[in-house]
């Protein structure tokens, strides 16, 4: 397919004439006389004077850096000149408070200039992780082809990063494989759509998506947090703790019953979901990504009663939702979490998995994490996989929501040596939202009505408000103050 080059991405995704290059005269490292032709052979050819370039621009008004590889001038491989453009410019995006969108294109490392450009990956690395340690936002469109130590530094460090359809993604070259190895890779492995399925990234998105897809990241990750949520008449709590935990159990089963994705369809203005771990690892049982509701934008990770259906939220499904609270952190936006699941993989595989430790690690990062957290607990919460998922600072509770350490059948086995008993042990174990009240483990408890599968858009508002209300309460609060107050809500249940 051909390549697209540098100057019609920036055409594509910036305002109409609105680019302004940052860039000087490249210095090449003393370039003997081969090298030299080559490098003037490039510049003739390619009509660029390097193989990246940098600037900034506006995306729907608001003002942002850009780096783009062209991979017309040499294979866009990366040697000290334009390894040192590009860290000027992540330098300058940091100083100047500035998102930058990248988008990388070359083969890699600039064999002409052997080991010493090749150790210029350090100071990229170093350059784009002080601009992320400075809570800016870093997006990456990768294009045909990717490779090598451009992949593997800045092609790989993005809060956001989706591809060019069919592009050609991978640590080695192909030809590079085939030399060494003998044999090309499998048919499929290095292409976009593949890397995307596996949580290598995030997904694939033709160049004419790419400008709203950064327009819709951008006003999540830099738009204010004035959440105008509103907490809602409650619901009669006399009559919550008249009812059988048993009927929130069957209420919470129904397939009708409105989950993550509805709370999403009909609360959220924008989504933009985050494939997998970034690591090889991807999950469908769970949903992850940048969320902006009415007044206030966030990392959301919740479960996906739907997916659930098919595959149990297993070990996979937690180490996509540590990437999120990561990220979180690192966009110093608040995080809010949503649990509806049967309960938790118990297989072998999970068991090889790691399932506990990775529950483990998610109870120790919800604890720990400094920005804001609103768990919700939208429906069915059973065993540890609930769990994992519900530390905040504030927890909100569908009517009919619950939390158990096993499904009530599971329990009335262990004590009853039948299941037939659930019912009592759903009411034994004090599951509800009015006991979760009673214990101080939720804070508020979002009306049905009368049930959230009768009125899916009423209901998923609801909760939307609801998690509004108490964020509204939560931003102004000093940090330590809030993981104080975080630390002894849980020290006090009994």
């Amino acid at each position: 397919m051909p390549r697209l080059g540098a100057r019609e991405v920036l055409t594509e995704v910036l305002d109409e004439g609105s680019f302004l290059s940052w860039d000087v005269e490249p210095e090449q490292p003393d370039p003997d006389a081969e090298y030299a032709a080559q490098l003037a052979r490039a510049r003739e050819r390619s009509g660029v004077d390097e193989a990246v370039l940098t600037g900034e621009g506006r995306l729907d008004g608001r003002r942002v850096a850009v780096a783009a590889g062209d991979f017309s001038f040499l294979a866009g491989s990366m040697g000290g000149a334009a390894s040192e453009r590009l860290t000027r410019a992540f330098e300058r995006a940091t100083a100047e408070g500035l998102p930058m969108l990248a988008s990388p294109s070359s083969g890699g490392t600039r064999m002409q200039e052997g080991t010493p450009a090749f150790l210029q990956m350090v100071k990229i690395g170093q350059a784009v992780a002080a601009h992320r340690r400075a809570r800016l936002p870093y997006l990456v469109y990768l294009r045909d082809p990717t490779t090598g130590g451009v992949l593997a530094s800045w092609g790989s460090l993005g809060h956001l990063t989706i591809a060019e359809p069919g592009a050609l993604i991978g640590f080695l070259g192909p030809r590079v494989r085939e030399i060494i190895h003998g044999e090309p890779f499998p048919e499929g492995v290095q292409v976009a759509e593949n890397l995307a399925r596996r949580g290598v990234i995030d997904g694939v998105v033709p160049l004419a998506g790419l400008r709203p897809v950064a327009i819709d990241a951008l006003r999540v990750l830099t738009g204010d947090q004035a959440p105008d949520g509103e907490h809602g008449s409650p619901p009669d709590l006399a009559g919550l703790s008249a009812r059988a935990a048993w009927t929130s159990v069957q209420a919470t089963r129904r397939r009708d019953r409105p989950g993550l994705r509805e709370l999403l369809h009909h609360g959220a203005e924008i989504f933009i979901p985050l494939r997998g771990t970034g690591s090889g690892e991807s999950d469908l049982t769970v949903i992850m990504g940048l969320a902006r509701f009415p007044g206030f934008s966030c990392v959301l990770v919740g479960q996906d009663r739907k997916a659930q259906r098919e595959a149990y939220f297993g070990p996979r499904a937690l180490r996509v939702a540590q990437r999120g609270f990561q990220l979180a952190e690192e966009l110093g936006l608040p995080l809010l979490t949503v649990i509806d699941t049967p309960g938790a993989d118990l297989s072998t595989e999970s068991e090889n998995g790691g399932m506990a430790g990775e529950i483990a690690r998610c109870l120790a990062a919800l604890a720990s994490v400094e920005v804001p957290v609103v768990s919700v607990i939208l429906g069915e919460g059973t065993g540890g996989g609930a769990l994992a998922l519900m530390p905040a600072d504030r927890t909100v509770c569908a009517e009919h929501g619950w939390i158990a350490p096993l499904p009530p059948e599971g329990a009335s086995a262990i004590v009853h040596r039948t299941a037939e008993r659930a019912p009592d042990m759903a009411e034994a174990h004090r599951i509800r939202a009015v006991d979760l009240l009673t214990l101080g483990a939720v804070d508020e408890i979002v009306a049905e009505r009368p049930d959230a599968s009768q009125e899916p858009a009423a209901f998923s508002r609801r909760v939307v408000g609801a998690v509004g209300a108490h964020l509204g309460e939560l931003l102004p609060v000093p940090t330590s103050e809030r993981m104080a107050t975080r630390h002894d809500r849980y020290r006090r249940i009994r």
